[in-house]
Parts: structure tokens; sequence; C-alpha cells
């Protein structure tokens, strides 16, 4: 066996050769060894890793393409505004109105009520009603002290016509929707209590169609009948059948009035109708705030 000889020092291993080409450790130089588990670290005169080669820089982002927050405070936004809304004495209503929705509703309105007697403006969007839900808003509506105008807009549907009949004013806006309809109700117990639910649903329709009939002039069983048939109403039609009183108007904003069509039956949202000026407890028309 050949041993090789030195002048004087041991051998000395060869330098690791250059890792060209791409991988995880770009560019020239030594590629580093992985040490095993428990193994240790290198000593005093081994060489240690190198610095960490940079990465490629990002482009700089075009301030033109930046995302925009659209939404100041995005939450609880909905609560704020009906604060201001209800500061302004106005009460938004729409959905389906069922017996949660309508504790609410009346809770609002006899806050406003202890506040003063000033108008209530009531908007009503799209709006559909469980029948006793309805009838709890209409006893409310009956005893409060300030003049409420209802604002009909979207579809208005069976018991909502209640609430509707119960305020003291009743407008309409140009895509407002009015259904004559009987409520869906169902039971479930025994037959004592079907017969006694029965009766109790029967009180609350002669309620119910009696409120209407009384607001538009006709007979209830000819509101009862229209009910039975699904009857349809627009703006035009609900005016002539009593329903509301006109068109929702644009008072106070000249300019802004929209002008009569053929079939309103002769009101314009600019000129004056049977509520427009009501006396309040602030000085303000029905309705209307600043």
């Amino acid at each position: 066996m050949i041993k090789p000889h030195t002048q004087g020092s041991p051998l000395q291993p060869f330098p690791p050769e250059p890792f060209p080409g791409p991988g995880p450790f770009p560019g020239p130089g030594p590629r580093p060894v992985p040490r095993r588990p428990g193994q240790p670290g290198p000593g005093p005169g081994e060489p240690g890793p190198g610095p960490a080669q940079p990465g490629p820089a990002r482009p700089a982002q075009n301030p033109a393409m930046a995302p925009t927050r659209i939404w100041l405070d995005p939450r609880g936004w909905p609560e704020s505004l009906y604060e201001r809304l209800l500061d302004r004495r106005i009460v938004m209503v729409h959905g389906n109105l069922d017996g949660e929705a309508a504790t609410r509703l009346c809770a609002q309105l006899l806050t406003l009520d202890a506040e003063g007697t000033a108008p209530i403006r009531l908007e009503m969007q799209s709006l559909t009603a469980e029948l006793p839900a309805a009838l709890s808003v209409m006893g409310i509506l009956d005893v409060v002290r300030g003049p409420v105008t209802a604002r009909a807009s979207g579809r208005i549907e069976g018991p909502a016509l209640g609430i509707l009949a119960a305020c003291r004013h009743r407008r309409a806006y140009p895509n407002a929707l009015f259904v004559l309809s009987e409520p869906q109700v169902s039971f479930d117990g025994t037959v004592t209590a079907l017969a006694s639910r029965e009766e109790q649903a029967r009180v609350m329709l002669d309620e119910l169609f009696g409120r209407i009939a009384e607001v538009t002039g006709r007979e209830t069983d000819q509101v009862r009948a229209d009910a039975r048939r699904g009857r349809l109403l627009r703006v035009p039609e609900a005016i002539e059948y009593g329903l509301v009183e006109g068109h929702a108007s644009a008072r106070g904003l000249p300019g802004l009035a929209r002008p009569a069509r053929q079939g309103d039956g002769g009101g314009g949202d600019g000129g004056p109708g049977p509520g427009d000026d009501q006396p309040g407890g602030d000085g303000h028309r029905d309705g209307e705030h600043d």
C-alpha cells in the first residue's frame, strides 16, 4: 500500500466544486452539505454557511392599480344608518314581518311616540306579514299620537295591507304593487284546539278586511272577495280603489317632481294631495323632515 507523502503537512481535501445550474442554491459557490440530527456544528476552523442569496426584486406596484376601500367602516353601518333615520323619525320595514320583527317595529314606533307628537314616516318596502304580527303593529299605530304617513314601494301583499291601512296617510312610489290576498295559516293539535284556532283566525281576518274596507270606503265582502282571488293593484288602480291617497312626492325639491303620466288619475308627484299639509308637533309636514 502506497502512502502519499507531503512536505510536513497532512493531506487537505480538495475544495468543493461549484454547483452549476438552477436549484435551491442559485449562483456559483460551494453547495452546503446537510447535517444529520445530533451532528455538531462547524468548528472554529471550519467554514460556516454562507450568506443567503437575495431573491429577485419585485416590481413596484402601480398606484393606479392599488385597491380602494369603498366603505370607510363596514362594521355596523346598517345600525348607524337606521339610527340616523330614526333621528329624522323615519322607520324602515321590509321583508317578511313575523312576530320578532313586529316587536322591533312596535318598539321603534313607541319610542318615537314617547319623544313627541311630531309626524312619523313609515317606509314599507316589499313587505309581507304574518296575520298576528300585522294586527299587533296595527294596534300600535292606532295609539301613536303623531300622524303616521306610510310610503309603499315594491310588492305589498296580504296582511301587510292592514299596516298600510292603519296609517293616517298613505303614499305609493311609482314601482309599488298591492296584492289583496288571504293569509296562509296552519294549525296543529287536537280537534278542540283546531276549532279554537280556526275561530281566532276568522276573527283576525274580519279585523283585517274590516280595516281595509274602512279606509277604502268599500264593503267588507267585496274586499274579502278580492282577497280570495288575489287581486293585483298597480298604483293608479290602488288610488282608485282607495288603498292609497296618491303618489309619493318630492316636496320641497323644485324640479324633481315626476310629471303626470297617462293613467295616473291626474295625480303627479309634485302636486299637493291629501295629507300633504297636515300640521305636526314639530312644524313639519307628515313624514317630511329636513
